[in-house]
């Protein structure tokens, strides 16, 4: 009987009715239907500094559709990008980084991650980016920069040596008229660098670029 039992449930994994993350979370199908649920719950309803659904989704697809799995956000807000990668990394096995100055929007980020049901793919950090992030020993398969725009810079020259190639550094809000000089000289830098090469994602509503590393 036992035999049995065996038989059957190899035979669901292999079909994928039963995938389960390397966490031992709940199965993908019951996951997708969590995530999804909690996003319809909150749509319309993300401020403090969040990025759209539109954005959220890129970010989402790009981690999916390149296998990354070892993920640093600079600058959490209340969860909602966090919530899209994070999403995307159970489905790769991977987990996600996440770093926020507020004490406030990192215990709604917290509280949102809990609903979501992606804590376990995340690791939230309550602090100043400007001192973590470059203490972080990677290495990162992707990299994504939405905190003060002044910094971005700083943040690249920090984080790109730990990225692996393949892997890619994306930043919000780098499009638009009238771009602030932390955003030029970020852009600036970008073009500098011999191994990237850098894109403007289609269909985002603020502005992602996402630069990979030859």
């Amino acid at each position: 009987m036992r035999e049995l039992v065996l038989a059957v449930v190899a035979g669901a994994v292999a079909a994928g009715a039963l995938t389960t993350s390397a966490t031992g979370q709940e199965p993908s199908a019951t996951l997708d239907t969590t995530v999804q649920a909690f996003l319809d719950r909150h749509r319309g309803s993300w401020r403090d500094l969040n990025v759209p659904e539109s954005d959220g989704r890129i970010l989402h697809d790009l981690v999916v559709k390149r296998r990354f799995t070892r993920a640093l956000e600079i600058g959490t807000s209340t969860g909602h990008s966090g919530i899209w990668i994070a999403w995307a990394l159970a489905k790769t096995g991977g987990k996600l980084i996440t770093v926020e100055i507020d004490p406030g929007r990192h215990r709604t980020a917290l509280a949102n991650f809990k609903e979501a049901a992606l804590s376990p793919y995340i690791d939230a950090r309550l602090g100043d980016a400007h001192q973590i992030v470059p203490s972080l020993s990677g290495p990162f398969d992707f990299v994504f920069s939405d905190a003060d725009k002044d910094w971005y810079k700083n943040y690249l020259v920090a984080v790109w040596p730990k990225v692996v190639p393949g892997g890619c550094f994306t930043a919000h809000n780098v499009a638009g008229w009238v771009l602030g000089r932390g955003i030029r000289e970020f852009l600036e830098h970008l073009k500098s660098l011999p191994d990237a090469n850098t894109i403007m994602a289609k269909g985002s509503a603020e502005g992602i670029s996402i630069s990979c590393k030859r």
